[in-house]
């Protein structure tokens, strides 16, 4: 079994990710992706002989659509909480993030090109995946290093200081995560 066939099994075993990759393609998202805590931790849980779903706080969707309207953004969020009232949800636009990200988050964003674009700047590089709604594994920088538990900042998140903390998060919940290059160092350093 290839890396991504385990992930789309790991991913597609929880209820509520096979759900809502169901309704992403359903509802015809535009290159609609669950992303984020719900992929990465299906992964990391599963190696710990935890449910799929233990400890996810929101599922992350995102979908590529060039309306770059509030309101069309907030049509779509709608119809989806509409139909997961108790799910915590974050779905966002790639294509308007750019627009409120650096008042958000005090770093300015470039415009983002797609789904895979906005997956590919997430601060912990082996945490950039999602999974279309076709049930294609979106992984820009490939799969080894979540299974491998190998965290490294990616230069091409807009706010590379947010990587201590995602880090510092994962290592709380799963202590075998270790942390490469330049903050391993500083890491054993500052202990």
């Amino acid at each position: 079994m290839t890396l991504e066939q385990d992930l789309l099994r790991r991913v597609r075993s929880g209820p509520t990710n096979a759900s809502l990759l169901y309704a992403i393609s359903a509802m015809g998202l535009p290159q609609g992706a669950l992303v984020a805590g719900a992929v990465v931790q299906a992964v990391w849980n599963g190696l710990q002989r935890q449910p799929v779903d233990a400890g996810v706080k929101d599922y992350d969707i995102f979908y590529y659509d060039p309306d770059l309207s509030e309101a069309a953004e907030q049509k779509v969020q709608a119809e989806l909480r509409a139909l997961y009232p108790y799910l915590t949800l974050d779905i966002r636009n790639q294509a308007r993030v750019h627009l409120w990200y650096e008042a958000r988050f005090g770093v300015p964003c470039a415009p983002i090109a797609s789904v895979l674009d906005g997956i590919g700047r997430f601060p912990v590089a082996c945490t950039c995946v999602g999974i279309s709604g076709e049930g294609e594994v979106l992984a820009p920088y490939g799969l080894e290093a979540l299974y491998a538990g190998r965290l490294a900042a990616n230069p091409a998140c807009p706010d590379p200081t947010a990587f201590a903390a995602k880090a510092a998060s994962y290592r709380e919940r799963w202590p075998w995560l270790r942390l490469e290059g330049d903050q391993a160092s500083s890491s054993s350093e500052s202990q």
